[in-house]
């Protein structure tokens, strides 16, 4: 319970640990919608060899493919780097927040990027 000098610090800190609760809610769902959908497992099998309720499993991964819904972003291409250029480049560079960066090359598997840039970029 808060004292009343404390709450606003108590609030702080309660809604700190609802966003973290929620991260690793969403953390943990998106794994596991992605190992359903990587195991060829139904959701029935799934859900029924890990202890899960099917209409939680179906209502999380609903939510997980609405937020991994494609979005367009806008690309730059480099001063002096025609077409010509662009299409003899072999692989792409994706910039994340925090000045982290991907590399990814051609014939990748885009569930799989998706997935890791849903762990990477829980917000994006």
């Amino acid at each position: 319970m808060c004292e009343a000098h404390l709450v606003r610090r108590c609030v702080k800190l309660q809604s700190g640990v609802m966003r973290q609760r929620g991260t690793e809610e969403w953390t943990k769902w998106r794994g596991l919608v992605s190992e359903q959908i990587a195991s060829g497992q139904s959701v029935a099998a799934f859900c029924r060899d890990r202890g899960l309720r099917d209409g939680q499993f179906y209502d999380w991964k609903k939510r997980v493919s609405e937020a991994e819904a494609v979005k367009f972003v806008s690309v730059k291409v480099a001063p002096g780097e025609g077409p010509a250029a662009v299409a003899a480049v072999k692989s792409i560079e994706i910039r994340l927040r925090r000045g982290r960066s991907l590399v990814v090359e051609p014939g990748f598997d885009a569930q799989h990027l998706r997935a890791l840039l849903s762990v990477l970029e829980p917000e994006a």
